[in-house]
């Protein structure tokens, strides 16, 4: 099969690229020379030249308190391009899995978020993100949606690598302790979404890891697996601080944990839980020499 993933210098893009690669599918990676999602007739000239049978879409504007003094730009690559992108898709007649986030819900309750409650975003960020999956659906209601959350990888910047240099420094690490959700690896959501696509789903999911902690569980578990694993840690103590300790121009969800019911029960998934994922991460980044 012939798809496109756009974003495949990110994080998530990258490992999905690779992961359908292995799979055997001709996989098609442009750059942003080719599709600028800040100029969305590069979006319909890119899919019209390559004809893709699927397209992934994993490029997003993720500057999450950016976008607050953005949000032009923010709607123009959240909202905008993905549903130009719809268009594109649907004028040459293939498939769009659309990869959206956990800041669509406002994080007001303490029981995980199903597909099937009401998004209420707090930020830019979030609002950008619930127009783009309304504006790919409107176009193709047929398309996926994969909301996801917490995400870092090997690739791009992310909440482990940097903590992982700031412990590296020997700098003070001060980390809030009521924002709850589930760190996720990207490379098991690139394994999810090529489930997705064997599967030929279509609708809205959730997926994340198991489990859930956070943002002071997880530094923790940071410095504590990256020291098994050899990393040179300086930095030892995180010291646990409220949403109000650390002000920042985006309102986060306090409580951003996914039900996962939904796609474990399609795809029979048994899904990893978040530190065992973690772990694995950190060794795969520990023989990268350029990745942190």
């Amino acid at each position: 099969m012939n798809v496109l993933v756009t974003g495949a210098s990110g994080q998530l893009g990258s490992e999905v690229g690779v992961r359908l690669q292995q799979q055997g599918h001709h996989v098609i990676m442009p750059g942003r020379d080719e599709m600028d999602f800040t100029s969305p007739e590069t979006l319909m000239q890119c899919i019209r030249h390559h004809r893709p049978e699927q397209v992934v879409n994993c490029a997003a504007y993720t500057q999450v308190d950016r976008a607050e003094s953005e949000p032009d730009t923010a709607f123009a690559v959240n909202r905008d391009a993905p549903g130009r992108l719809a268009e594109a898709v649907a004028e040459n007649g293939g498939s769009l899995l659309h990869v959206s986030t956990d800041f669509v819900f406002d994080g007001r309750r303490d029981t995980p978020w199903r597909e099937t409650d009401k998004p209420d975003p707090l930020c830019v960020y979030g609002r950008s993100k619930l127009a783009g999956e309304q504006a790919v659906m409107q176009v193709l209601p047929d398309a996926t949606v994969l909301r996801t959350a917490w995400v870092y990888g090997v690739n791009g910047h992310n909440f482990v690598k940097t903590i992982l240099r700031v412990a590296r420094d020997g700098k003070p690490l001060r980390v809030v302790d009521d924002q709850v959700g589930t760190p996720t690896w990207s490379s098991d959501i690139a394994d999810v979404i090529a489930r997705l696509l064997a599967d030929g789903a279509t609708g809205l999911y959730h997926y994340t890891n198991a489990g859930k902690t956070s943002w002071y569980g997880f530094a923790r578990a940071i410095l504590e697996e990256a020291a098994v694993q050899g990393f040179e840690i300086r930095t030892v103590e995180v010291t646990p601080i409220g949403t109000a300790d650390w002000p920042t121009p985006a309102v986060r969800p306090a409580f951003s944990v996914l039900d996962t019911g939904k796609i474990e029960s399609r795809l029979s998934l048994s899904i990893p839980a978040w530190r065992d994922s973690l772990k694995k991460m950190l060794r795969d980044l520990y023989t990268c020499a350029d990745c942190l």
